[in-house]
């Protein structure tokens, strides 16, 4: 079951990510103990069960997709 707030944007997120950075998003997630797997056509696949999943989903997957400038702005968020 996903939820359905973060379905679209961690599918879109899922998307964007290279096929040369899959397979790191793909290891990192592995880390976090979530269910990731990539399909034989290079497709990176995440089981998301709950909201915490989701939000940890999204924070590896903008490590990817986001712009240093959008990175920094999410720091400074952070600190404030």
């Amino acid at each position: 079951m996903r939820p359905s707030g973060y379905q679209s944007t961690v599918e879109s997120l899922l998307e964007k990510i290279c096929l040369g950075d899959r397979w790191q998003a793909h290891r990192r997630l592995k880390e976090l103990s979530l269910n990731a797997w990539c399909s034989p056509n290079g497709q990176l696949c995440v089981e998301i069960n709950n909201d915490v999943e989701a939000a940890q989903v999204y924070s590896v997957l903008q490590q990817f997709v986001a712009s240093r400038a959008e990175l920094v702005g999410w720091l400074e968020q952070c600190w404030e």
